[in-house]
């Protein structure tokens, strides 16, 4: 075989592969951009009067007559911990990341501890998020009798889906009390926030018939990285009424669509007509997002946005991916506060002191288009009133940004602003 037919075969392969993976790049960018339409809506009614359409938009159902308590920072694993021990038939208990440590042999002891007294305790972990668990943590699970699942644990049945993460946090006590928000197995976790090594973060326990949401929840990742389905009143008992508050969970995924969280935060942006107040550690609007908060701020709404700085941050990326739209954000007439002293790490927004969302997303196109993700719907101005105070006092101790100081900022960070958020959709 000549040498010149040899480069030509080998330059011929090269094109097919160029051009096949070339073809499959357009396939991907394809599926993601019919899943992420520019969505817009009228506005006109108050928020609290359409719960039911922002249910129904996120396909979901309201469920009223709930109870909800709000849980900061370290405080929430010591409830948390204390109900699982008091469960008498099922413990489910879901999360992104969860590492070896003083919270992760709590966390393995009090499961493990069910399952040896004969209940069904089903854990499913996100694969990439929780690779550091102990190996004992693990085993001691497992020993016990917990059921332990890892979603999209690395093979090659799940390579095409490798990208796409479990990032919920719930849990779930006999079907008839649940556990939502931002909280991670990992030590950094404990605490009150009161270092730079503790983080601030928020969750809420929940009574009432939104339980049957979250446990949906859960049997939807579970059922679909298991097989197991799982039926009856130790799972799904009838729930009466337990308080005044209405709710729905947004967590749905759609083929074709625009994922739930995604139109939740949304359209409450539109919809908002005094005061938008964001807590989240991980900011990255798209265009169209930004687009709504200007338009908000033309309507004479409040609009804030606290996360923590780069200094601040356990993803340094992620911040500077952000600081790339902070100027036209602040042109928006948007107000943008950044904490230094440690990761705040809650995912809260509260419209006009009435309504709230709560739960695992992040305000990034990694939440609203690739993670499995969950948020709580919340009408109740007794929660937003209590967000809205936990955003004051971490606000105090911020540094706001201003338009014209930061037009200033060096090159070196415009460059590392610029350079990290042509990755923001994979951070």
């Amino acid at each position: 075989m000549s040498e010149s037919f040899l480069g030509s075969a080998l330059h011929g392969a090269a094109a097919l592969f160029l051009a096949i993976a070339t073809f499959l790049v357009f396939v991907i960018w394809s599926i993601k951009r019919h899943r992420s339409p520019k969505l817009k809506i009228e506005y006109g009614a108050t928020i609290d009067a359409l719960m039911p359409s922002l249910a129904g938009l996120t396909l979901g159902s309201m469920t009223s007559g709930n109870s909800v308590q709000l849980l900061e920072n370290g405080k929430f694993f010591d409830v948390l911990i204390e109900r699982i021990g008091a469960a008498q038939q099922t413990v489910h208990f879901e999360t992104y990341l969860w590492k070896e440590g003083k919270l992760g042999q709590r966390m393995a002891d009090a499961l493990s501890e069910r399952a040896r007294s004969g209940l069904k305790v089903r854990v499913l972990l996100d694969a990439t998020g929780s690779k550091k668990i102990g190996k004992s943590e693990r085993k001691q699970m497992e020993d016990a009798g917990c059921k332990l699942a890892m979603f999209h644990e690395r093979s090659i049945y799940t390579i095409g889906v490798m990208n796409e993460r479990d990032h919920r946090k719930l849990a779930v006590i006999d079907g008839k009390e649940a556990f939502v928000g931002g909280h991670c197995v990992v030590d950094e976790w404990l605490g009150d926030a009161e270092d730079g090594r503790h983080y601030a973060d928020l969750s809420v326990h929940l009574h009432g018939p939104i339980v049957h949401s979250v446990q949906a929840a859960f049997s939807e990742n579970w059922g679909g990285q298991t097989g197991e389905l799982f039926v009856g009143d130790a799972v799904f008992p009838e729930l009466k009424p337990a308080g005044e508050v209405s709710i729905h969970a947004a967590y749905a995924k759609p083929e074709g669509s625009a994922p739930a969280v995604k139109i939740l935060h949304h359209t409450v942006i539109c919809l908002a007509q005094k005061r938008i107040w964001i807590q989240n550690p991980y900011f990255i609007p798209k265009p169209e997002a930004i687009d709504a908060f200007g338009e908000a701020v033309k309507r004479g709404v409040d609009v804030r946005v606290m996360m923590p700085s780069t200094g601040g941050s356990d993803n340094p990326m992620v911040q500077h991916a952000g600081h790339r739209n902070f100027e036209k954000l602040l042109k928006c007439g948007v107000r943008l506060f950044e904490y230094p002293h440690t990761l705040l790490h809650q995912k809260a927004m509260t419209i006009d002191g009435v309504w709230s969302a709560i739960g695992s997303s992040n305000f990034d196109d990694r939440s609203f288009d690739t993670n499995d993700e969950l948020t709580l719907s919340v009408k109740d101005e007794a929660l937003a009133g209590q967000l809205d105070a936990v955003f004051e006092k971490y606000v105090a101790r911020c540094q706001e940004i201003e338009l014209k100081a930061w037009q200033q900022r060096g090159l070196w960070h415009k460059f590392k602003d610029n350079w990290f958020y042509v990755f923001n959709e994979v951070l």
